[in-house]
């Protein structure tokens, strides 16, 4: 009986012993506020968006996924970009369309051809 009760209190001193080597002794050290973690604008600013760029995009994990307004702000950049892309690809292709359909000017000096007389 001696022996198990010695063997319980020196369990406990070791348990003891390693759970202040954990929490740090009983010191009241609070931890530093973390800002959370936020998407840095990865989407180049002074340029359009790149194929690169996308395939680099990674969104910081929230509790529940990811921050819906990281998520948004980044498609809402993107739909703006696709968007000037498409308006811009129209005005290409009716530009092209007008000039295939005009007439062709020839820049060259016509051929006289003199009659025999």
């Amino acid at each position: 009986m001696l022996m198990f009760l010695f063997l319980v209190v020196a369990l406990a001193v070791v348990v003891t012993a390693v759970t202040l080597a954990v929490v740090g002794g009983g010191e009241s050290a609070v931890l530093p506020e973390v800002a959370p973690e936020r998407l840095q604008d990865l989407l180049p600013p002074d340029r359009p968006v790149g194929r690169d760029d996308i395939e680099s995009l990674r969104f910081p994990v929230a509790a529940r996924g990811y921050r819906m307004s990281d998520v948004d702000d980044a498609l809402t950049r993107l739909g703006a970009e696709l968007a000037e892309r498409d308006a811009r690809i129209v005005d290409l292709e009716s530009a092209l369309a007008g000039a295939q359909a005009a007439p062709r000017v020839s820049m060259e000096k016509p051929v006289v051809e003199e009659d025999e007389q």
